[in-house]
């Protein structure tokens, strides 16, 4: 009896001992890191993205014989079935490539074009029909070439080796039979289909279900993306560019007040570009050029190497006003020079140079910034995809996707099944600004695909999604690993915080920022750091939204495994084998 009252009673103590140790854990919610789950850990191939039945479909891919450039495409295709809320394919796409035949980085920018018979005379004038200054977000003004199958192909072209149709199989397959939608696509699903209830088209027919998006675990079938897929699966590229799908989108656009003709899908190209990079703390961290937004990443990074963040501390206030600030500057440079090198010549060698950083940080100090000038004399919202594969070869593929403002511009040709991006919402309508519109141009682009080596050795491949997120969630993201240790789940888990009210590159050439901004931070900053940013001057808000989707690759070359993390902000997950 004594020694079943001890048992018990030392029970009793091992579970108060481990009631304590549990509580002691670090959790996001006392601001230091946390991770919603472990790394998964494969050493033959990995996909991350944002739906769990599109990462099956990518390691699929790998499994019976494909490498990661297949696994991407077949992903990415995919999620144009399950997640039209963010990507399809009358959207564009940005890739990095590492290439382990070729021990090299490839940067392919597959972005579209302004419609060729949109001048800017008649811009403006159809702006003035809608009593607007600038482009709209919806409609057929703001609609560009669409460049992702392009994208696709000259990816495959250049690095896959499975055959296409093969490939595309499992999302005709999802679009055909039918897929369970995920629950936060479900919501924003909802959100699309009210806002574009009446847009012209076959937007309600074909995105709908009876003009309402699908709940969460309700099946949802595209039998007309299915048949566009088809037909790309068997016919190839040119069945979009040149081909019936061509004619049939010239001949909806001519009847229906569009501009897009069918000359404009002929001439389109995408264009493989060399990455750029900088060295932050030892680590190659590449990015695109423009016209996308990657290079403001840079520019905060070596902004921030003049700066011993490890010693302030993850989530300390010194930290923190150290990144927002530098943050400020390089977003100024983003509002004026960031636009198609097609068109402008942008300084980019300057912009990401050492001694540019240097004399930029020279303007921060212990207060924020209310006025915030370029040092060289609405673009915060965005749904979008970012995927990554990685491959038994050591091919990674680093990727995203998107149709800008979720659902694009709510225009669907009937009988295609997808619906046009809105990207060209995002040039400047001022003459002297570089990023102004102009027929068969590119317009500013938010979405970003990173990558990082190590020493001549892949590191990481990653990207966080979110408009204009975007380059402060890559920041966020890296000196969470470098600085701060963490891994590559906790590095995406750890609470973010995001600045907006910068001036944007749709704005007049001459606008600065005057107010300083405003920053949002996640519930799992304290109080007292909160309480410190104010008394520097920064205007803290608080939101429940816009931090970003995080997905990574991270390669363990001692061991020969790869280490996928997936973003708990979203439906998806990593997977590997």
């Amino acid at each position: 009896m004594k020694s079943s009252a001890m048992r018990s009673s030392l029970f009793f103590v091992l579970l108060i001992m481990l009631s304590s140790i549990a509580s002691a854990q670090p959790d996001r919610l006392t601001g230091k890191p946390f991770a919603t789950r472990s790394e998964v850990i494969g050493e033959h191939g990995m996909v991350a993205t944002s739906q769990p039945l599109a990462v099956q479909v990518g390691l699929d891919i790998l499994k019976k014989g494909g490498n990661a450039i297949d696994a991407a495409i077949a992903t990415n295709a995919a999620l144009g079935v399950m997640e039209p809320t963010g990507n399809g394919i009358g959207g564009d796409l940005f890739a990095i490539i590492w290439s382990a035949e070729d021990q090299r980085l490839y940067g392919l920018n597959a972005s579209g074009r302004s419609p060729l018979g949109l001048s800017y005379e008649q811009m403006k004038q159809e702006l003035e029909k809608r009593d607007r200054e600038s482009i709209p977000p919806y409609g057929f003004l703001p609609i560009s070439v669409p460049g992702t199958v392009d994208g696709w192909f000259q990816m495959h072209d250049k690095l896959g080796s499975m055959p296409m149709n093969r490939i595309l199989q499992p999302a005709i397959e999802y679009a055909e039979e039918g897929f369970p939608v995920s629950e936060l696509i479900a919501f924003y699903w909802d959100i699309g289909a009210r806002i574009h209830s009446d847009s012209p088209g076959g937007f309600k027919e074909e995105m709908t279900i009876n003009g309402r998006g699908p709940a969460k675990g309700e099946i949802m079938k595209r039998p007309t993306l299915a048949t566009t897929l088809s037909t790309l699966a068997k016919n190839g590229r040119d069945a979009f560019y040149e081909g019936e799908i061509a004619d049939r989108i010239d001949q909806f656009m001519r009847e229906n007040g569009g501009f897009l003709r069918k000359r404009d899908f002929e001439e389109h190209t995408s264009t493989w570009v060399e990455p750029v990079s900088v060295n932050y703390r030892g680590y190659d961290v590449y990015e695109l050029p423009p016209n996308g937004q990657g290079i403001a990443a840079l520019q905060m990074l070596q902004i921030l190497e003049g700066y011993d963040l490890q010693s302030m501390g993850y989530g300390s206030e010194e930290a923190l006003h150290y990144m927002m600030e530098a943050k400020k500057l390089a977003f100024e440079d983003r509002a004026k020079f960031y636009a198609d090198p097609a068109f402008e010549d942008i300084p980019v060698s300057k912009l990401v140079s050492e001694e540019y950083a240097t004399q930029r940080r020279e303007q921060i100090n212990e207060n924020s910034a209310n006025t915030v000038e370029p040092g060289m004399s609405v673009l915060e919202d965005g749904d979008t995809i970012y995927l990554t594969t990685a491959d038994s070869v050591g091919n990674m593929v680093s990727l995203i996707q998107s149709n800008y403002r979720g659902m694009g511009s709510g225009i669907v040709v009937p009988g295609t099944g997808f619906v046009f991006q809105d990207r060209g919402e995002l040039f400047s309508m001022d003459p002297d600004h570089a990023n102004v519109y102009e027929a068969g141009k590119r317009p500013f682009h938010t979405i970003i695909p990173a990558f990082v080596m190590k020493d001549g050795e892949p590191f990481m491949s990653f990207g966080v999604m979110g408009g204009g997120m975007q380059p402060q969630g890559h920041v966020q993201i890296l000196t969470n690993i470098i600085d701060f240790g963490m891994n590559a789940q906790e590095a995406g888990d750890a609470a973010r915080w995001r600045h907006s009210g910068s001036t944007q590159p749709t704005d007049a050439a001459d606008k600065v920022l005057q107010d300083g901004g405003t920053v949002n931070l996640e519930s799992g900053y304290p109080w007292d750091l909160i309480r410190g940013l104010m008394l520097r001057g920064h205007d803290v808000e608080y939101s429940t939204g816009g931090y970003g989707g995080y997905q990574a690759i991270m390669y363990d070359s001692e061991n020969g495994v790869y280490y996928g993390a997936s973003e708990s902000r979203k439906d998806g997950h990593a997977a590997g084998y």
